[in-house]
């Protein structure tokens, strides 16, 4: 397998953050058009309208752990130390992002979520790890 191979898992997270966007203006929108916001609640943030509250949070989610994920990727490519293993993890972590993203911004049920990140959460510790051996056994 291609070190390349990597930066699909990336691209893929990024498709997710895109179309969370898509999600939350359309919220956003039909929450304007029911009348339980008003546009200009949206100019400073303060007041998220229930129908979009969700997908904002997720949003900003999308922007916590998936920072460590993106970096890792591109230090194991630069390492060449994006094999089969690390792109496995790679995926492991953006399947888990993809389902935890349904879980909060649909029923956002804890019991659901909270193992999806807990997988997330390992897969890119795990990718973490490999990228400390790569280093190490350089050395």
């Amino acid at each position: 397998m291609s070190q390349h191979a990597i930066f699909w898992p990336m691209i893929a997270h990024v498709a997710l953050v895109y179309a969370v966007y898509v999600l939350i203006g359309l919220r956003r929108k039909k929450a304007v058009q029911t009348g339980s916001a008003r546009v200009s609640q949206f100019r400073e943030n303060r007041e998220e309208p229930p129908e979009s509250l969700f997908v904002r949070n997720n949003l900003a989610n999308q922007f916590e752990l998936p920072v460590l994920f993106h970096s890792v990727c591109l230090a194991l490519f630069a390492v060449e130390g994006a094999g089969t293993v690390a792109i496995w993890l790679a995926w492991a972590f953006v399947l888990s992002r993809y389902a935890h993203a349904y879980v909060h911004v649909t029923s956002n049920r804890i019991r659901y979520r909270q193992p999806l990140f807990v997988l997330g959460f390992l897969a890119l510790a795990a990718m973490w790890v490999l990228l400390a051996l790569k280093l190490w056994n350089a050395g």
